[in-house]
C-alpha cells in the first residue's frame, strides 16, 4: 500500500470506524479482514512518514536533518499540538540524538516570517496552535500547517485529548519494532497519567495496554472536545485571513469595544 500521509490517514479513520462497525453488527470475519486491512494501512504510514522502525541498530545521523524536519516529524507521530520539551522528549526516545529547545521554540517565529514574505512558498509550516476562544497563538505549542484547522485549535479540553491521542499514536508505532530504553521510559510517564494503562511492574508498560486505555478515556471526551474546536475552526474561517489561521491573530476586537493583543488580560 502507498499513499501520501494525509490519504492514508485519511485510510485508517476509514477502516477503524469499518472495524467498530463490523464487530456491533457481530460480523466478526469482516472485522477480521478490516483489521488486516487496518494494520497494513498503518504500516505504510510509518513507512511514509518515519521511514523504517528501529531496531536497535544505528540511525542516521539527527544532524544531517534540519531542525525544522526533525520537529515535523514528531509532530506528524505525535499527530497532536505539542509543546517544545514533549517534541524533544520524543525525539529522543524514537529517533535519537539531541533536538535543542531553544531551536524549537524559536521555529515558529523564523516560520511566520517565512509564510508572511513567500506564502505557501514551502510544503508545509510549522505553525501555533490557536486557543478556542480567541484564535490567538497558544503559548508553547507547535502544530503543523497541513493539519485540519480543527486539529490545530485547542479548547478546555483539548489538553487531555491531545496528551491521549498522542500516547495511541506513540504505543502504535512502539509495538512495531523493539522499543529503546528511552522510548520505554517515554511510554511509562504516558501510561503512569492514564488510568488503567500502568498495569505491570513499575517503569514497564505494554503499548497495546496503554494504547486500550488511552482509546477507553478519549472515547470520553472527544465529542465534546470535537464540538468545541469545530466551533472556533468555523471562527477561523470567516474571521481570519490565511496567515492568522496559521499563527493566530495579534489584535482581535473585543465585543465590549476594546481590542485584545491575543492574550488574556493581565
Amino acid at each position: 500500500m502507498s499513499g501520501s500521509p494525509d490519504a492514508l490517514e485519511a485510510r485508517i479513520a476509514e477502516l477503524r470506524s469499518g472495524v467498530r462497525r463490523a464487530m456491533a453488527a457481530g460480523d466478526r470475519a469482516e472485522a477480521r479482514r478490516l483489521r488486516a486491512a487496518l494494520r497494513d494501512a498503518e504500516s505504510a504510514w510509518d513507512d511514509a512518514v518515519l521511514g523504517a522502525v528501529d531496531d536497535g541498530g544505528p540511525r542516521d545521523a539527527p544532524g544531517l536533518v534540519p531542525v525544522r524536519e526533525q520537529v515535523h516529524q514528531v509532530l506528524t507521530l505525535l499527530g497532536a499540538p505539542a509543546a517544545p520539551k514533549l517534541v524533544g522528549s520524543v525525539h529522543a526516545a524514537f529517533f535519537g540524538g539531541d533536538l535543542p529547545g531553544n531551536r524549537v521554540t524559536s521555529l515558529r517565529r523564523d516560520e511566520e516570517r517565512s509564510f508572511r514574505t513567500a506564502p505557501y512558498a514551502r510544503p508545509f509550516y510549522l505553525c501555533a496552535a490557536l486557543t478556542a476562544d480567541l484564535l490567538a497563538p497558544a503559548r508553547g505549542l507547535l502544530t503543523v500547517s497541513t493539519w485540519p484547522l480543527e486539529r490545530r485549535i485547542v479548547g478546555p479540553l483539548s489538553a487531555r485529548t491531545d496528551f491521549l491521542t498522542s500516547a495511541i499514536r506513540l504505543s502504535e508505532h512502539a509495538r512495531r519494532g523493539t522499543p529503546s530504553p528511552d522510548a520505554r521510559r517515554l511510554l511509562w510517564r504516558f501510561a503512569a497519567n492514564i488510568p488503567g494503562a500502568a498495569t505491570g511492574t513499575v517503569g514497564t508498560v505494554e503499548p497495546d495496554v496503554l494504547a486500550a486505555a488511552a482509546r477507553a478515556e478519549l472515547d470520553v471526551h472527544r465529542d465534546a472536545d470535537l464540538r468545541r474546536r469545530a466551533a472556533a475552526a468555523a471562527r477561523a474561517r470567516e474571521g481570519l485571513d490565511d496567515a492568522e489561521r496559521l499563527f493566530g491573530s495579534r489584535l482581535r476586537a473585543h465585543p465590549g469595544g476594546r481590542a485584545h493583543t491575543g492574550e488574556r488580560d493581565r
